[in-house]
Formats: C-alpha cells, sequence, structure tokens
C-alpha cells in the first residue's frame, strides 16, 4: 500500500489517541571480561618448552589496556583459577570499593565466579593492573598486565612511536617450569625473591624496529617480584617525562633512573644510532645487559627540541607542610636486622615465633596488622587532610613503599617534590612522603617487595569521610 502523506498524517492523528506502551528498557552491555587462568608462555626461546603460568587472557603478561583520560572503565574478572584472587588497579585514583584488595576492599573472587569492576579514569599515564591476593604467588606467576590511559586527543607528545616495556623477573628450573617457593624464608627475610631470567613483555630482550631520528615514548613499567632495575640508554638520547603516571612540571634528561617494583617512568627518547645498527635499552646490573633492542633503519637525523611538558592531571593540591598532620611508620625485622620481636595476635612475641608464624617484619612494632580477625588500621586520617609521613627503614633491605587510592609529594629538604605512589626507601634511611587523603575506605600501604608485603610489611590507612 502507497503511504500518502494525507495517510500518513492520519495515522499520526490516530497514534495520538492510542495508550502509551511501556517502553522497553534496553539492556546494558555487559562488561569486557579478563579471565584469569591457567595457560603457558614462551619465557624461554625455543627448544626449550613454554612454561606454565598463571595469566589474563592467555598471555602472561597480559596483553593489557588502553583507553583515554576520563573515561570509564568496565571489565569483569572472571576467574578460572584453583583459588580465588582479585584485582588490583595499581596507581589510580578511584572509589575504594574498586581497589581490588582481596579481604580488605571486597571479597576474594572465588573459582568459577565473577566481580565487576567500574570507575572513571581521571589521570592519564603508564599504569599496571594485577593480582592482590597471595600477591607474592599469584603475580609471581603471571597475573600483571599494563593498563595505559592515554591524554587526550590534542594533549598528547609529538612521538613517531611508542613502546611498553614491561620489565619483570622469573624463577625457572632446567626445565622450563617456573620455581614454586614464592614464599622461601630467605627470600621474604633478605631482599626478595629474585628471579633468574629477566624478560620485556614476557620475553628475553626482545625486538622493535625504529628509524634514525624517531622520537620514541618508552613506557616503563618495573612488575618484578622484587629486582630494582636502572634502565639506561645506548643509541638514544632521552628525558624523562612522568613517573608513576604522573607528569613532571618539566622533562629531565636521563641521567640515571631507578625503578623499584610496582614504579613506572614515562621517557621520550631520540634515536640517534645510525641505520644498520642497534639502539639498546639496558639495565645498569654487575654487568651491564640488553633489556630490549631497537634495530634501526633508514631515517633522518634531524636535530629536535627538548620534548615538552606533559599536561598535569587533576590530582587535589596538597596544603601546607607547616600544617599538616605528622605521622611516622618505622619499619624493622629482617635478616641481620636488630628487632627482638613484635606484637602478634594481641601479644609481645620474640622474633623466633614471630618468624615461625611467617612474619620477619613489623610496622610500629606490629607484624600482623592485616592477619585474619585482626585487623586495624596503622592510622585513622580525615578525607581532605595533608599528611607529612616519614618512612623509617630500621632494616638493612630497601623497601619500596606502595600507598593505594592516592599518590604522595616525595619531600626533600621540606619541600614537596615529584608525585609518586610507590617510594624506594634504602636500608637504614628515612623518606619522606606528603599526600592530600583522599576517598573515604581503607587504603593498603605495603611493601612492593611481594614476598615482605606476605610476612608482615603490610599495614592501611583508615581515611575517613
Amino acid at each position: 500500500m502507497t503511504l500518502t502523506r494525507r495517510r500518513f498524517g492520519a495515522l499520526i492523528a490516530a497514534s495520538a489517541v492510542l495508550p502509551a506502551l511501556p517502553r522497553r528498557a534496553r539492556a546494558a552491555p555487559d562488561p569486557i571480561v579478563i579471565e584469569a587462568r591457567p595457560g603457558t608462555a614462551q619465557l624461554l626461546p625455543p627448544p626449550y618448552p613454554a612454561t606454565p603460568v598463571w595469566s589474563y587472557d592467555g598471555a602472561a603478561p597480559g596483553a593489557g589496556i588502553r583507553m583515554v583520560q576520563g573515561e570509564r572503565l568496565e571489565r569483569r574478572l572472571l576467574n578460572a583459577l584453583p583459588e580465588p584472587t582479585s584485582i588490583h588497579w595499581h596507581g589510580l585514583r578511584l572509589p575504594n570499593g574498586m581497589d581490588g584488595v582481596a579481604g580488605v576492599t571486597q571479597a576474594p573472587v572465588a573459582p568459577g565466579e565473577s566481580f565487576d569492576y567500574a570507575f572513571d579514569l581521571p589521570d592519564a599515564g603508564t599504569y599496571w593492573y594485577h593480582a592482590h591476593r597471595s600477591s607474592a604467588g599469584q603475580v609471581g606467576r603471571g597475573l600483571h598486565a599494563p593498563l595505559i590511559v592515554e591524554e587526550p586527543v590534542g594533549a598528547r607528545p609529538d612521538v613517531d612511536d611508542e613502546v611498553v616495556a614491561m620489565l619483570g623477573d622469573w624463577r625457572l628450573r632446567e626445565d622450563g617450569t617456573q620455581a614454586e617457593d614464592f614464599l622461601a624464608p630467605h627470600d621474604a627475610s633478605h631482599g626478595g625473591r629474585f628471579g633468574n631470567v629477566v624478560t620485556t613483555n614476557g620475553r628475553i630482550a626482545p625486538s622493535h624496529s625504529v628509524r634514525r631520528g624517531d622520537r620514541l615514548r618508552l613506557r616503563l613499567i618495573n612488575a618484578a617480584n622484587a629486582r630494582i632495575f636502572e634502565p639506561a640508554l645506548q643509541g638514544m638520547t632521552g628525558w624523562i617525562v612522568a613517573l608513576d603516571g604522573m607528569p613532571l612540571p618539566a622533562p629531565r634528561p636521563l641521567e640515571s633512573l631507578v625503578l623499584a617494583p610496582a614504579q613506572r617512568a614515562d621517557v621520550i627518547a631520540d634515536v640517534t644510532a645510525e641505520a644498520g645498527e642497534e639502539a639498546l635499552l639496558i639495565r645498569l646490573d654487575r654487568e651491564p645487559a640488553v633489556q630490549m633492542a631497537f634495530p634501526v633503519r633508514e631515517g633522518t637525523a634531524t636535530t629536535r627540541p627538548a620534548p615538552a611538558s606533559l599536561p598535569p592531571n587533576p590530582v587535589p593540591a596538597l596544603g601546607a607542610l607547616d600544617g599538616a598532620r605528622p605521622l611516622r611508620l618505622v619499619m624493622e625485622g629482617g635478616a641481620m636486622g636488630r628487632m627482638g620481636g613484635a606484637l602478634m595476635g594481641g601479644r609481645r612475641a620474640g622474633f623466633r615465633e614471630i618468624a615461625g608464624a611467617g612474619y620477619y617484619w613489623a610496622f610500629n612494632g606490629r607484624a600482623d596488622w592485616t592477619a585474619e580477625g585482626a585487623m586495624a588500621p596503622l592510622v585513622e586520617v580525615a578525607a581532605g587532610e595533608t599528611v607529612h609521613l616519614a618512612i623509617e627503614n630500621r632494616s638493612n633491605w630497601p623497601h619500596a613503599m606502595h600507598l593505594h587510592g592516592m599518590h604522595f609529594h616525595e619531600v626533600a629538604g621540606g619541600a614537596p617534590g615529584d608525585l609518586r605512589d610507590t617510594t624506594l626507601v634504602p636500608g637504614g634511611a628515612t623518606a619522606e612522603v606528603a599526600f592530600r587523603a583522599a576517598a573515604p575506605g581503607d587504603w593498603m600501604l605495603h611493601c612492593h617487595m611481594l614476598g615482605h608485603a606476605a610476612s608482615g610489611m603490610t599495614g592501611f590507612l583508615r581515611v575517613a569521610a
């Protein structure tokens, strides 16, 4: 039947007297699934067999997530592992219930169960996500992946290429399988668990082709259990433009860089090596070793000015330090330490007894701040309050102290400096940090040498509304 203009008008008029029909609600799309499951990874070159790992979506480290500042991240964790797990979104400012700490901010996700994470991304930068239950073993087995939050279009640096480099190490046996001594007492009470195979993105010294004269953005992430990396460049000139996701006020020439476990750095690098050569990302160890190779193709070697600063993230301004609330965290214990004992189970116990229970470290004289049934905050602060925290390391070992849910300023000479979410405190040293307490909730403060975290170096701050 031909629909004439007159008939169209009649149909519209008739519809005006029809009862309103209920509108069918449009079903919200299911979030993208991240499946935590056993898998394999070719950590060693053939003819070695693939290594059994625990993976995100079949890869270890996981392929990761890339989004844009201001977008909303929605992911469903599906647990196909033989034990409970959770995901911590490392370095992100988010609601406490989304922080992913099993037993603190959420219930552990049991095998066969799922959990939906959903939160906005206020900050651009280089972040990562990893398991946060039995972290020493679960992260060590492969449950970690990069999370890149790009600046909006128009605010991104002018580069020719971008490389995400997730640095890690693995302790492998001769047959290529993982040694499963993730909480060996010697490691946990000393410097932590070091692997014997060092990788970038799960490969030994992988390659990425570039042109002479290219400007690169290198996003470096230390996902190792305890290893401290000292990255350096050969055949490239570099500037540090961000640390732990937070832009520096001005680019800093890359003369030295230390990345403790969980720390990140964004580096802008110009390729200066000749075509046919290799530019290198190396690590300074007892002997320098190649972390990643960049074979150089023909290109145009032009002199470029130093890169511009990245746009700052909207982190709440820090209040005046002279009016800040002073706090102190004393860390002690470990091998060759002077800790005679600590509180455990509500009473004073000697070092031999607490070591027998799997604790080798203490915060402010207590070893079991997060023990099941005995959880208590290190301190309670008010949302919006400025806190000036001194972290005194009375042990003989370095500790990478990570605060969840907020960034802090490293304080030097009484003045606030770089914004970080993880700070390295050498043995026998005291570090000062200052931050403005953020969203209400219980926010973990722990050493990111994960064996240390599991054996006494874990507590939390309670932020009251």
